[in-house]
């Protein structure tokens, strides 16, 4: 994902959210409200970013890591057009020496420099870069060097209660007022925040979904703007709660009195290239491989039920663009697309599907549709829908879907992944979801 690193504890709802969120005071909690996943982070309503501060992998905190892709070039400073002075292989082991914005500063017996975060794992197995920019369609990207922008002058000057726009991308959110607390993750730029408290620089916040955490004071700005985005921000995070109402299991007969036969359906595998996606903690399964077998199985029920099928990839050594994977809708006439991707978190707690959409009126029936196979039962928990701002899905022509299909972060759903039979149950889900859509 489509993604946010969460830790957060996983009731009746999950959010795309993947790492340790654990706000000012009191864990943020993943919330369903009326039957929606809603989002705990403001964050994770686009680039989805988790963050720590330039320099936190110093001495005290180095580490060993492992590459998980095929060839990485290590360059002489932490960006992505900076001299290349050496490369790394799969399974090369290095050890970690500073962080700054996704890139991590390494270095083994023959090289030393700067490389892309997510593609390394440390050797315990998580997540090696605390900064993994994840894009609608679940595309890893990472900031270059100092690509943050400079502190808002006017930030103190908000006052408790008032409404603030944050002016930066990966603005840290840590569980109290100082850098020495908890990272939480980031806000992007132009979240809309309430500000609750102000302690030696620091503001406590609230979000327009409800997460809760401190940021520094000087990346927040007041203003009219600032109550007009935070306006629509919380209209937006009521409408989804009150839409998206808890959908029923599908009926067979339901199903069955749809008919799928003319259809043209684009199939988005995640991922690809040299953009593996989530790498499974238990049994090692890579993202990118898991998203093509399903969506290949998708494909085989759909035109056995009469559907035509485009895909935005079909082997796994393609990585299509973001724009590209949305505008193929809009460009072969399709009458649905859905995005496939398997997730991840920095706690085996988190598990279980769930059903993205971006636009209520676009997006929202189809997401019901395929939601209610899904509820009936895969072998993986259902965690219902969720609005999610994904690029994919935000910018296509034709009612979309984002599905997660389990966490591989978790043993139990990278076990149960890790078969045929799931990914053919899955796949099964999806095309009754589809069935079901054209019903009426």
């Amino acid at each position: 994902m489509n993604s946010l690193k969460r830790s957060a504890k996983f009731g009746a709802a999950v959010t795309h959210i993947q790492d340790r969120m654990v706000r000012g005071g009191q864990p943020i909690q993943a919330r369903r409200v009326k039957g929606v996943a809603a989002l705990t982070l403001a964050a994770g309503l686009g680039t989805l970013v988790w963050t720590a501060a330039p320099g936190a992998a110093h001495a005290d905190y180095t580490y060993q890591a492992k590459v998980h892709t095929d060839s990485l070039k290590v360059r002489s400073q932490a960006g992505e057009g900076t001299p290349v002075v050496g490369s790394l292989r799969s399974g090369d082991v290095v050890t970690v020496k500073d962080e700054n914005l996704g890139w991590l500063k390494v270095e083994n017996a023959s090289t030393s420099g700067w490389v892309a975060g997510y593609y390394l794992k440390k050797t315990d197995g998580s997540a090696a870069s605390a900064t993994i920019t994840t894009s609608a369609s679940g595309a890893k990207t990472v900031s270059a060097s100092g690509s943050s922008s400079k502190p808002s002058a006017q930030g103190s000057a908000v006052s408790v209660g008032g409404k603030a726009l944050v002016t930066a991308n990966a603005v840290i959110i840590r569980s109290g007022p100082g850098k020495s607390y908890e990272l939480l993750g980031s806000a992007n730029r132009n979240d809309a925040v309430t500000v609750l408290d102000h302690q030696s620089g620091w503001s406590r916040i609230q979000t327009s979904y409800g997460a809760y955490g401190w940021v520094s004071a000087k990346y927040l700005q007041g203003g009219s703007a600032a109550r007009s985005k935070s306006a629509v921000q919380t209209q937006k995070a009521v409408h989804v709660s009150t839409a998206a109402a808890q959908s029923p299991k599908a009926k067979t007969a339901d199903i069955q009195s749809g008919s799928l036969q003319g259809k043209l359906i684009v199939l988005d595998p995640g991922h690809g290239g040299n953009d593996p996606g989530t790498i499974g903690t238990t049994y090692g399964l890579v993202e990118q491989e898991l998203n093509l077998k399903t969506a290949m199985y998708v494909r085989d029920y759909l035109t056995s039920r009469g559907a035509r099928v485009e895909m935005t990839r079909t082997s796994n050594s393609q990585r299509p663009s973001l724009a590209s994977r949305a505008q193929l809708s809009g460009a072969v006439g399709a009458d649905a697309f859905v995005s496939i991707h398997y997730n991840s978190a920095l706690t085996s707690a988190a598990n279980g599907t769930m059903v993205c959409f971006y636009s209520e009126s676009k997006d929202l029936r189809l997401a019901r549709a395929i939601e209610a196979p899904l509820k009936g039962g895969i072998g993986i928990r259902n965690n219902g829908l969720a609005f999610g701002n994904f690029k994919v899905i935000r910018e296509n022509a034709v009612p979309s879907v984002l599905l997660e299909m389990g966490f591989l972060s978790n043993a139990s759903d990278e076990g149960t992944i890790s078969s045929d039979d799931y990914h053919r149950q899955a796949a099964k889900a999806i095309a009754d979801g589809l069935q079901l859509y054209f019903s009426n």
